[in-house]
């Protein structure tokens, strides 16, 4: 018995003892009394004092009891379910997630498509070196997205090895993103680390786990909503990350491709706590030349709860060489035939057709794309052509039998501009006898390019994108 139980028993003798003499005392009264002839009206007042007597002694009984019950334990608790974050509702909303594999992204036919949120890739720590890269696209992404009125999220693809890495990268998020209007979670996403050449290879499950807690541990105390991100199988029973932990102290993007998205079908086939699902990675949307991520968030962000500092962002152009490796030279080259030169690798249309390069006109060309384009230099623009369409001896000339325009009159390169000293008749063909027509007609003032001229007494020019032809001496160069 502890010395604080032999103290507990010893008071409740005392209080028995103390109980037995009230009452004996308190009979023996009575009993005078009614023995002697006691007035009737002392007998309420001693009845009275039994009472008082009877509530004096429970009273001293409950304390006693209150004092024998041994201190509370402190309970084992479970963690806390991530905050409240303000906006959080049951809302559903529609997003996507993106990074330099999108290439170039029309954000405004995004938005129009319906598209309420983006989740960026704003950067992530290479596999072997461990180095940290910005996402190429990233900056343009979250620039346009948000001009275009998408809620923005993004998310950071780690190799953190230690606890020092993860801080590095969470403190290099916060930096990156302090100039965007961050509504939507801050993802910490980790894949690849059973890859013999990650350098998380060796890491155990639990040793994982614990550096997204660090990193995303730094965005809640900063004000972002933290997000994990991993597919099904791996969260699935604690395969492979502790997802009890994870699921009890943030927010789950679970991932799950089924035959069948969503709408048709309304949730993934996961036991656990989510909040987002990735359900196909094989999404078409406007604006989007590549496939696309497809995702579903069980809410709805309205207003920033993060830091946000106006003007804090540079303004960005797009990286139209994004996801292109270019071999860098500096060599002349002339064009096979006619080739357009464009401001985009694109040849969907005449849109971006900037100029045309003819045979026997010399160009600078600074790289050679492995997508099979070039980037060139042509009157102080940075353009590009199809390289199959160019060649470095610039001393070739097609034969005139194949000449492109069908002509057997030869034009000498020449790049000026030129408008017509009165009226001049811009023909299709340079002859003036049939079938030569007449397709519009040029006045002084109006200056076009004149991109040949030949011994016959005739120009090649360019005229609101269509080449055509016109008698030299009715024309004027205008400097």
């Amino acid at each position: 018995m502890t010395k604080e139980e032999e103290k507990i028993r010893a008071r409740k003798t005392a209080l028995l003892a103390f109980a037995l003499v009230l009452t004996a005392g308190l009979i023996l009264v009575l009993a005078m009394v009614l023995l002697y002839g006691g007035g009737e009206e002392e007998i309420p007042v001693l009845r009275e004092e039994a009472t008082a007597a009877e509530e004096t002694l429970q009273e001293k009984e409950e304390d006693l009891q209150a004092e024998s019950q041994p201190e509370p334990e402190e309970a084992d608790t479970e963690p806390s379910k991530p905050k409240e974050v303000p906006g959080e509702n049951d809302q559903i909303t529609l997003g996507i997630d993106v990074s330099r594999f999108q290439e170039v992204i029309d954000w405004k036919q995004v938005a129009e498509s319906g598209i309420d949120f983006a989740m960026v890739r704003i950067g992530y720590r290479k596999s072997v070196s461990g180095v940290i890269v910005e996402d190429e696209c990233a900056k343009y992404n979250l620039q346009e997205a948000a001009a275009n009125g998408i809620h923005l999220g993004a998310y950071f693809f780690s190799t953190a090895i230690n606890e020092a890495e993860a801080r590095e990268e969470a403190q290099w998020v916060i930096r990156f993103l302090r100039g965007y209007p961050i509504t939507y979670p801050v993802v910490y996403n980790c894949e690849g680390f059973q890859e013999d050449y990650s350098r998380q290879k060796d890491m155990t499950v639990d040793e994982r786990s614990a550096l997204a807690g660090v990193f995303l541990d730094e965005m809640e105390a900063v004000g972002y909503t933290g997000m994990f991100y991993a597919s099904k199988g791996e969260l699935q029973d604690n395969l492979f990350w502790n997802t009890d932990m994870l699921e009890a102290r943030y927010r789950i993007w679970v991932a799950q491709y089924l035959a069948d998205g969503y709408p048709e079908i309304p949730n993934p086939e996961y036991d656990g706590s989510y909040v987002m699902w990735q359900y196909s990675d094989q999404g078409t949307v406007p604006g989007i030349r590549t496939v696309v991520d497809l995702n579903v968030a069980y809410f709805g962000y309205d207003e920033a709860t993060a830091p946000f500092e106006e003007g804090a962002a540079e303004h960005v152009e797009a990286n139209l060489e994004v996801g292109v490796t270019f071999e860098e030279v500096n060599e002349l080259v002339t064009s096979k035939d006619v080739t357009n030169l464009r401001s985009t690798m694109e040849q969907a249309g005449d849109s971006n057709v900037a100029a045309k390069l003819r045979n026997g006109e010399c160009i600078t060309r600074t790289g050679i794309g492995s997508n099979g384009w070039s980037r060139v230099e042509y009157d102080g623009k940075v353009l590009y052509a199809v390289s199959s369409y160019l060649i470095t001896d610039t001393s070739y000339r097609k034969p005139e039998a194949e000449l492109d325009d069908g002509f057997k009159t030869k034009f000498t390169p020449v790049t000026e501009n030129v408008t017509a000293k009165d009226v001049t008749n811009l023909r299709n063909r340079p002859s003036i006898e049939e079938p030569s027509e007449v397709i519009v007609q040029l006045h002084n003032g109006e200056v076009i390019a004149r991109t040949g001229v030949s011994e016959m007494g005739w120009s090649r020019v360019e005229y609101n994108g269509q080449t055509l032809y016109c008698i030299s001496s009715y024309l004027e160069v205008v400097e």
